[in-house]
């Protein structure tokens, strides 16, 4: 059975693996592009465990972002409370923006 793909550049006949692989990079493209159309990306008020306390990652995270800030740190903040906080903090400081720039 020989088989043929659509490329850039025309038809043009493929072994079983190099479709497999072309498939497979297919799905994960539309996989990525569902996934930033989902529901993934929640508004921490709306998260089920947002009413928790803070992970230690995020302890630690808003330790360095508050002293980068010359911010205090509130140690009691739920798990939805620091991921705001960490917003705030990385707009105020320049940490985890896109750019990779950081505010002196």
């Amino acid at each position: 059975m020989e088989l043929y793909a659509y490329t850039v550049h025309g038809i043009r006949r493929v072994s079983h693996l190099e479709l497999m692989f072309q498939m497979e990079i297919g799905m994960d493209k539309q996989t990525q592009a569902e996934a930033e159309n989902s529901n993934m990306v929640k508004d921490p008020k709306n998260w089920t465990t947002g009413g928790e306390p803070m992970t230690g990652a995020q302890k630690s995270y808003l330790k360095t972002l508050s002293e980068e800030a010359h911010e205090d740190l509130d140690e009691n903040l739920t798990k939805a409370e620091a991921s705001e906080r960490i917003n705030e903090l990385q707009e105020k400081t320049g940490r985890g923006q896109p750019d990779g720039n950081q505010k002196q």
